[in-house]
């Protein structure tokens, strides 16, 4: 309400008053002076001087403007006007679709990164798994490469030991020699005496094959060893024999030293037979394969 509103009220209900007496009285009377309306108004204090009458006054502004808005934009925010929303349930729904969205948005964040993260341990064990195969593969690899290492320097150990020679025993006394005579045989001695107690292993001098392995009679248990040449080695006087048959290799041990048949003491008696034929000298046999003795 305004200054000039609020004087005029005054003023009118003044007037009002004044005839409502009159008509009541009937009587006449003096005539009153009535004062200068616009003086009194202009003396008039201004409403928002008054207390309390501002924030009333404000009040019943903001309430009229909320009765003078449409009722679709009761409830719209500064964000929503900022935005242009005109409309309050249209702003309410665009608030919840754009929640949503920021949900959704989070939502597929997270599952992404679960994604990436279950990805990564999968590599993971991916890639231990592989290196662990390639270390069993590059173990079983330098495993081959180890046993054909082995089995190359054996073969060529048998190959050099089968070209090889060797003494019949380690440890021996040398005694009855090759042409010698004596009362024990009837001709002169065939072979050469190497004396070592009973047991004393017995080895190939060369490698061959067993051609025969038995009893021989004044020779007690004999071994003939054939070589590849046809040099027949004969071991005889033997208490036991290791090998019977097959081929054998130098230094394998194929019988043990004994006193059986026409043997006055434990000892072997090795004859060398080329071809099969009439003995010769052992000892020189021997120290032309490279042994000395």
């Amino acid at each position: 309400m305004g200054r000039s509103s609020a004087v005029l009220g005054v003023g009118m209900v003044a007037a009002i008053g004044a005839g409502g007496m009159a008509t009541a009285n009937d009587k006449p009377k003096a005539p009153v002076s009535v004062p200068d309306l616009g003086a009194l108004v202009d003396k008039l204090p201004a409403a928002s001087d008054l207390p309390g009458f501002g924030g009333l006054a404000d009040k019943a502004d903001a309430e009229s403007t909320a009765q003078a808005a449409p009722l679709t934009q009761v409830g719209l925010t500064s964000q929503d006007a900022a935005a242009g929303q005109t409309d309050a349930g249209e702003a309410l729904r665009a608030r919840i679709l754009q929640q949503a969205d920021a949900q959704q948005a989070a939502a597929d964040t997270q599952a992404r990164e679960v994604a990436a993260s279950a990805a990564a341990a999968e590599a993971a064990q991916e890639a231990a798994r592989l290196a662990e195969a390639e270390r069993k593969a590059e173990e079983e690899r330098r495993r081959k490469a180890e046993e054909e290492r082995k089995r190359k320097a054996e073969e060529e150990r048998l190959r050099k030991l089968a070209a090889s020679y060797t003494l019949p025993l380690a440890n021996f006394q040398l005694t009855s020699t090759f042409g010698e005579s004596g009362s024990m045989w009837s001709n002169n001695h065939t072979g050469q005496d190497f004396a070592a107690p009973t047991g004393t292993p017995v080895k190939a001098v060369h490698t061959g094959t067993i051609k025969e392995a038995g009893w021989a009679g004044a020779y007690g248990y004999r071994i003939i060893l054939q070589l590849e040449d046809g040099t027949e080695v004969w071991y005889c006087h033997l208490s036991s024999m290791t090998r019977t048959s097959g081929q054998v290799t130098t230094g394998d041990t194929i019988g043990r030293v004994g006193s059986t048949g026409n043997s006055s003491g434990p000892h072997l008696h090795l004859e060398v037979r080329p071809g099969g034929g009439d003995p010769i000298n052992p000892l020189v046999w021997l120290r032309s394969k490279g042994q000395a003795i």
